[in-house]
């Protein structure tokens, strides 16, 4: 009797000890302290992109011009701007352009380049071929000027600039794609599913993409970081958001004649932009260390 008991207590250890791979991955993420700060940063931005529109203490568009470029104080936490409009409550409504254009954007070109390169990766031949050499031609452009070129294609506006950051990210999420799944088909339960008659449709949904989808997490969050920095960038030459939508890039454009008499007006955008980019990006890092089997001892 003792011996099954020590046995069955062997037993119920062993199973305690045997996680699944995502609880795993969450407690290697709790781990991370950088990774729960950024984690903070961006559950606390999402929440103002929430909420913002109800908290804000002025209107977006009231202007003061009696009030112009005041300096912070208990009435302006972030100062006025040059049409005395009130900063906080404009970088309040900014977080939601800001994180709809970041999650947005990604989430399309993680969309299309998740299946160009699962398409690529699976097939080969003269379909990788094409698809790869598009994906080369892309990345052979600086990110930032292939999208001021589809915008000015399709004109300055928030809506098209967030197609260009799309279609600039659209490579990225197609070659970490196509990579795995040139690995991941030459298993052998691939080679299994193939040899009972399993449709490539099926193998394609039910193997390859759950499979595959580990580096596109990752991947997002470090690109929703990279969305809002273009999206910025586009906005301050003036080809993303028109005035008067409170979009951080354009916010900076506006101020940057006023840096030296009212540099308030630049600092909160500019705080704003960095602090939500480091947030997305330390989380990013954190997802990736505790999903990738390569980046744990």
């Amino acid at each position: 009797m003792s011996e099954i008991a020590s046995k069955t207590n062997v037993n119920m250890v062993q199973q305690d000890q045997v996680v699944g791979p995502w609880k795993e991955a969450w407690r290697s993420f709790r781990k991370n302290k950088s990774a729960l700060i950024g984690t903070a940063i961006v559950i606390f931005f999402i929440l103002l992109a929430v909420i913002g529109p109800w908290i804000a203490p002025q209107g977006i568009n009231d202007q003061n011009l009696s009030q112009r470029l005041l300096p912070p104080s208990k009435e302006f936490w972030f100062g006025t701007d040059d049409l005395g409009r009130d900063i906080f409550s404009r970088i309040l409504h900014g977080a939601r352009i800001s994180l709809t254009v970041g999650f947005s954007a990604v989430i399309i070109s993680a969309t299309v380049g998740s299946f160009l390169g699962i398409i690529a990766g699976y097939y080969g031949k003269w379909i990788d071929t094409i698809i790869s050499r598009i994906f080369d031609i892309m990345l052979a452009f600086p990110s930032i000027l292939l999208a001021i070129a589809v915008v000015s294609i399709l004109g300055p506006s928030l809506r098209n600039a967030l197609i260009a950051i799309a279609i600039i990210n659209i490579p990225s999420f197609g070659r970490l794609i196509r990579s795995r799944v040139l690995s991941i088909k030459e298993e052998e339960y691939i080679h299994a599913a193939k040899a009972i008659g399993m449709k490539n449709s099926r193998i394609l949904w039910r193997h390859i993409l759950p499979n595959s989808m580990t580096p596109v997490i990752v991947q997002g969050t470090l690109a929703i970081a990279t969305a809002i920095i273009e999206a910025a960038a586009l906005g301050f030459l003036g080809l993303g958001a028109e005035a008067p939508q409170p979009e951080w890039g354009k916010m900076l454009a506006d101020a940057r004649i006023f840096l030296l008499n009212a540099p308030w007006a630049m600092i909160f955008p500019g705080l704003s932009i960095m602090l939500t980019v480091v947030g997305f990006n330390l989380m990013g890092d954190g997802l990736r260390d505790a999903l990738d089997p390569k980046m744990k001892s």
